[in-house]
């Protein structure tokens, strides 16, 4: 082997090796994960993960943040940056449990969206565990001259992740005004809910949304594990929305895998901007994971409803 072949060898070596590490680093203090989980998953020994753990704590490697490459991530997300026309895209490990991958996806979504908060704007946010996960990673403001608001109606409970409890959240934290589109997700009838929008004060945060300079949501999928598949409105028109070909919700409007509303009357009685609406807003983070979520997530992004995501390796390696 040649001088020149040696470098080479070695660079390689050295660059596997970060990604090793970067791994590790993520699995074991982001995912939480044991360090026999990490060998399993890696397929290498346990002491070997043990003695990458004790150097990350000594060498400057783990702070705050992990600051090592994560190569297949970033590959991933220049693919779905080219191919969906995206702005921003951040690309996280896979976790093995989908309650923690939520919430890294949601903190990684709250790094992204902190560096984009200013004074005076407008912020449409949507609802479930992920996004509440966001408030984690944003920085506290005093910003009088922003606004939040409620891109969807609400749950009739409180959960800690419902509509309302959300942007309250993300106004207390922006130290902002916040209004609300007081309605529940779903209303009786079509009709009921043309009525509902024509009152002074719907009518004015709708009106108001459609003015945000930013929107943060995220997505759901058909299955129980969605918050909202799991209602009783939802389990009671699932298969009828199956048969209309859905294959997930955007703010509570359900699409088919092109990313158009499907012909079922849930449709017509959700009480949400459209995603039309969502895709004329300036700026837009979709947040939302899990290899079981890439049909919606990639109808999302066909249809182009969104400027930036925040996703998982499975799910974006599904939907590429």
């Amino acid at each position: 082997m040649s001088g020149k072949d040696w470098v080479a060898a070695d660079s390689a070596a050295e660059e596997n090796s970060d990604h090793l590490r970067a791994r590790v680093a993520w699995y074991y203090f982001a995912a939480g994960m044991t360090q026999q989980e990490i060998a399993g998953r890696l397929g290498i020994t346990r002491l070997r993960v043990n003695k990458i753990v004790g150097q990350l704590r000594t060498d400057g490697s783990v702070l705050i943040d992990i600051r090592l490459p994560l190569t297949g991530c970033i590959e991933l997300e220049e693919k779905l940056k080219a191919r969906y026309g995206l702005k921003d895209v951040r690309v996280i490990p896979t976790a093995g449990d989908f309650t923690v991958m939520q919430r890294l996806i949601g903190e990684a979504a709250g790094e992204m969206l902190d560096q984009l908060i200013f004074d005076g704007m407008g912020l449409g946010v949507g609802w479930g565990r992920t996004l509440s996960a966001v408030l984690k990673r944003m920085t506290p403001r005093r910003f009088s001259r922003s606004w939040v608001s409620t891109l969807m109606g609400g749950l009739t409970r409180g959960s800690g992740t419902n509509t309302f409890e959300v942007s309250t959240a993300f106004a207390r934290v922006l130290g902002s005004e916040c209004f609300y589109l007081a309605a529940p997700i779903y209303l009786p009838t079509a009709e009921s809910r043309t009525v509902l929008t024509s009152h002074h004060g719907i009518a004015e945060t709708l009106r108001r949304v459609r003015t945000a300079d930013i929107a943060l949501v995220s997505c759901g999928d058909m299955s129980s594990r969605s918050l909202l598949a799991s209602t009783q409105t939802i389990t009671e028109n699932i298969d009828g929305l199956l048969r209309a070909g859905a294959v997930g919700d955007l703010l509570g409007l359900f699409l088919d895998e092109g990313g158009r509303p499907v012909d079922h009357p849930l449709n017509e009685r959700v009480m949400a901007i459209s995603p039309l609406e969502l895709k004329a807003i300036p700026d837009s983070i979709l947040a939302s994971g899990g290899a079981h979520k890439a049909p919606i997530v990639r109808a999302v992004l066909s249809a182009g409803y969104v400027k930036r995501i925040v996703t998982d390796e499975e799910c974006a390696a599904a939907v590429l």
